[in-house]
């Protein structure tokens, strides 16, 4: 079982390599004017979270799957800014950003051993956000709010903390 275990890692850290070793030609040749031209403004992220997304799944680690994710939210926000032009553009990309960490657990569900449920929290704050935006009105103004309350929910998590844990409380 150890050899099997061992082998994998040096599969997995062979795939790595590759992978950077990828990225990095590709960085090099943009540097000195080599265009590829699928992969131009803002798909330009595309490029690199395909080379990750891969990554994590041939592996089967969740690992590199994240920072594919959020790349290709980066890149799709960016796009559908691009292709709409219009004043609703942060609303779209916080949309296309939100996308890319739905995607972490989507792939992380059907490639690997262990579901990745937490980028669900960023990618819905992020849809939330992007709804405001895009609508405005009474969403807008109760996103304002929220962005001045916030800090109440960290006092009252302070103050539950240490009301639960004060001196002569017997435990149940």
């Amino acid at each position: 079982m150890s050899t099997l275990k061992h082998n994998n890692e040096k599969r997995n850290g062979f795939i790595g390599g590759v992978v950077l070793i990828a990225l990095g030609i590709l960085f090099f040749l943009g540097n000195w004017g080599v265009s590829f031209a699928l992969f131009e403004g803002p798909l330009f992220l595309l490029l690199p979270a395909i080379i990750f997304l891969g990554w994590g799944i041939v592996v089967r680690q969740p690992g590199p799957m994240i920072p594919g994710g959020i790349l290709t939210g980066i890149g799709l926000g960016a796009y559908l800014t691009e292709l709409n032009g219009t004043m609703d553009e942060g609303g779209l990309f916080m949309f296309g950003f939100a996308a890319g960490w739905v995607l972490i657990t989507l792939l992380s569900a059907v490639f690997t051993d262990e579901t990745h449920w937490w980028p669900l929290i960023p990618a819905s704050i992020m849809g939330l956000i992007g709804f405001a935006v895009l609508f405005g009105g009474v969403a807008l103004q109760l996103l304002t709010w929220l962005g001045q309350l916030w800090p109440l929910a960290l006092i009252g998590l302070g103050l539950y903390i240490i009301l639960k844990e004060r001196p002569g409380k017997q435990a149940s």
